[in-house]
């Protein structure tokens, strides 16, 4: 299926598929979340978590004797012996309140001790909790700490993928002009083009429907401008990074997997406390199947809603909009101003448009923060009207 639309010149950019695909090994791609779900399922099955008594522990460094900077820390419980690995050897420092960067310069029985000491004496909790297999200790955290499954994420998207045509997405096959570019959604799906990564630290997907796009309006040409809903998911079962899902409608995905012609972006994350286990099946789950399986109504109502909220016809009513609406200095509210009229052939007259002018100026901001900050005016925008 093959299709044109409006993704170079509408909307906003968005990287963080890009970011995962560029920097992930080849061990580390999977084509099908299926083969995503058994392969973490297994490994889950696999590790066990621990609450264990500082007190009760002990690090034993196995050295190098010809280096003896260099070494393995083992950590050693009433559970039995378990090597700890990069991660969970920067989690241990953190809990003890040494600095990992430093340790790593010192022979591995003196960090071995400082990190036994601190354990025990820098911490008001005697407990830690820990999680690995017999080989291998994969994560070292507070006994608060609630783990989510990277497992338990896949899973919901597989069940979301399978109710419907939710799917690693096409990409865009050759440039049109004027910002419209053709869509392939058949576009093949291979360990190079895949947004489906798990490693031993985390997992990430990335799907999106696009095999039923959306009409939201008419290109200066005359042509349907065209969105498809899309999302991506995360987790770090071992406490790399946060919970979270990010769902938005976009236009286009290129074949390095940057995101184009994002609108309506909205995240949620769960922070990896002692209640993220029950946040996850209450929150997060039901929020991600509702935007996956629901209808389009609600963002069509809200850009409909935008375009009926009129800014006025003055030149200095829509750059008073462009600052107080959407948080923009004066010189930026003048830039978007003209864009619009550049990019659209007409000038700003409602609150959609306002919306367009902002992401179309933030493409030229080359500072991510920065960048960001004006596209989060655009949200703004659409926030104060549906509420």
């Amino acid at each position: 299926m093959e299709y044109q639309t409006s993704a170079i010149s509408h909307g906003i950019g968005n990287t963080q598929v890009s970011k995962q695909w560029y920097n992930r090994p080849a061990d580390e791609r999977f084509t099908s979340l299926r083969d995503m779900l058994a392969h973490k399922r297994n490994d889950a099955a696999q590790l066990s978590s621990r609450i264990v008594d500082t007190h009760k522990l002990s690090i034993d460094s196995v050295c190098d004797g010809d280096a003896p900077i260099f070494g393995d820390l083992i950590l050693k419980s009433d559970h039995g012996e378990q090597p700890l690995n990069n991660w969970s050897f920067g989690q241990l420092s953190q809990l003890a309140g040494a600095p990992a960067g430093y340790l790593k310069t010192l022979p591995s029985d003196m960090v071995a001790n400082n990190l036994l000491w601190g354990l025990r004496h820098n911490r008001e909790n005697a407990t830690v909790k820990t999680y690995g297999k017999r080989d291998e200790l994969r994560a070292v955290t507070s006994e608060s700490y609630g783990r989510i499954h990277d497992y338990q994420v896949i899973q919901n998207c597989l069940k979301l993928s399978e109710q419907g045509d939710w799917k690693i997405p096409g990409a865009m096959s050759r440039q049109l002009g004027d910002g419209r570019v053709m869509y392939d959604a058949d576009y093949p799906v291979t360990p190079e083009t895949t947004t489906l990564f798990a490693s031993d630290r985390d997992c990430f997907i990335f799907l999106v429907d696009d095999y039923h796009p959306i009409e939201i309006g008419k290109l200066p040409n005359g042509d349907p401008d065209l969105v498809f809903r899309g999302f991506y998911a995360w987790n770090s079962e071992v406490g790399s990074k946060t919970a979270g899902v990010a769902g938005f409608y976009l236009r286009g995905v290129c074949q390095n997997r940057c995101l184009w012609g994002v609108e309506n972006f909205q995240e949620m994350t769960i922070r990896h406390t002692k209640n993220a286990p029950v946040r996850f099946a209450a929150e997060m789950q039901p929020a991600l199947n509702s935007f996956a399986n629901g209808s389009t109504s609600t963002f069509l109502e809200g850009v409909e809603l935008a375009r009926s909220v009129q800014i006025g016809k003055e030149e200095e009513a829509k750059l008073e909009f462009l600052q107080k609406r959407g948080g923009l200095s004066k010189s930026l509210a003048r830039a978007a101003n003209a864009r619009h009229l550049e990019e659209e052939g007409r000038p700003v007259e409602n609150a959609w448009d306002a919306v367009q002018a902002i992401t179309a100026v933030a493409r030229d901001i080359p500072n991510n923060d920065n960048r960001l900050a004006v596209e989060r005016g655009a949200g703004a925008i659409l926030d104060k009207i549906a509420a």
